[in-house]
């Protein structure tokens, strides 16, 4: 029994150092995926107890970033899947929802740009802009072909282009 113990203070003390390590990109990657502090916060969190039931699977010491990271994306997707059957059904049920005013913030017109983006687009812009990943990882990240991500990002820039106009 004895061993046992020990055995999940040091699984503890392991899964508390990658936590320091990887929780502020893990952040910044789900703020960026879904823009909202609370649900990334949310979406970061569940990744790592996902991962943690998992940790003794990750053999290999540098594939705990790319497994949190897909676990991110993933848990990203899910959330956005159920989010769009809650909207239909709500637009069933009562009509369109009133526009926000537009916002003058370049910054605030980008997330929002981004935001309208299907969420395939906008996470492979994500994961090659702001993550900085090359197209194959972010196709491996996706589970698709690095062609997929040329033709989603240029999709991406595209829309962005026109709902921020040109020069953007």
């Amino acid at each position: 029994m004895r061993g046992d113990v020990g055995a999940i203070r040091l699984e503890g003390g392991v899964l508390a150092d990658l936590y320091e390590r990887h929780a502020g990109g893990a952040l910044r990657l789900a703020y960026l995926l879904t823009g909202d502090p609370t649900l990334a916060e949310d979406l970061v969190q569940d990744a790592f107890v996902r991962v943690a039931g998992r940790l003794v699977q990750v053999r290999d010491p540098g594939g705990f970033e790319p497994y949190l990271r897909r676990t991110i994306v993933n848990l990203t997707r899910s959330h956005h899947r159920r989010r769009a059957v809650e909207r239909r059904y709500l637009e069933r049920q009562t009509g369109p929802a009133p526009i926000d005013p537009p916002d003058i913030s370049a910054r605030e017109a980008l997330r929002r740009a981004l935001m309208e983006l299907p969420t395939r687009q906008r996470i492979a812009v994500v994961l090659r802009y702001y993550e900085d990943l090359s197209e194959a990882e972010t196709a491996s990240l996706m589970r698709c072909r690095p062609a997929a991500v040329k033709s989603l990002v240029s999709r991406a820039t595209n829309g962005l282009r026109t709902t921020l106009g040109e020069d953007a």
